[in-house]
């Protein structure tokens, strides 16, 4: 688990001179664009240098947040490929980032007053997921991990399904935003 890196394995952080990709909050700014749509409304797909694909929603004003973010992923999951899936690892694959994205979402809403958006970004390896949130709170595992009990799996349930886990902080702006990783079906 990372907590404190703010940028994916791989990834070497902003390039000099500002030209990284990626916008205050380690965000990518890909679909910056769709900054002026709409409350809720998807800002669709992007594809920045190196093949990756980027999304983003919005969650201004809505409600039902859990559900509409699912079925954004799951759009996000058919126009890249994922989806329908052509065996049961990539079912599985699909179904574990579905997973992860209720999970992030459902713990914004618990303890954050809610998410602000959520980004999606999938190359060939990787998906990321990033909910952001004007939450104080530091996301972490319940420890210990009491399987029989009801409540506070979340981040146990993506700290096992996820490559990697993390939260990204901006000084100065309140908030965070909450990422996680899954590798892309065989």
């Amino acid at each position: 688990m990372s907590t404190t890196r703010p940028y994916p394995p791989g990834d070497r952080g902003p390039e000099p001179g500002g030209a990284s990709g990626a916008s205050e909050g380690g965000v990518p700014a890909a679909t910056a664009s769709g900054e002026g749509a709409g409350a809720g409304a998807p800002s669709g797909a992007a594809a920045p240098p190196g093949g990756r694909q980027v999304r983003r929603l919005s969650f201004d004003g809505e409600s039902g947040v859990v559900p509409l973010a699912r079925d954004f992923t799951r759009q996000a999951l058919y126009a890249w490929g994922w989806l329908p899936a052509a065996s049961a690892d990539q079912r599985a694959a699909a179904e574990d980032v579905l997973l992860v994205v209720s999970e992030l979402v459902t713990n914004a809403c618990l303890h954050a007053e809610g998410p602000d958006q959520l980004w999606i970004t999938c190359d060939n390896k990787v998906i990321r997921l990033e909910v952001a949130d004007k939450g104080t709170g530091q996301p972490a595992p319940r420890n210990p991990h009491r399987a029989g009990r009801p409540g506070g799996h979340g981040m146990f349930i993506v700290q096992r399904l996820c490559l990697d886990w993390g939260v990204v902080r901006t000084p100065g702006v309140a908030g965070k935003t909450v990422w996680a990783e899954l590798g892309a079906p065989a």
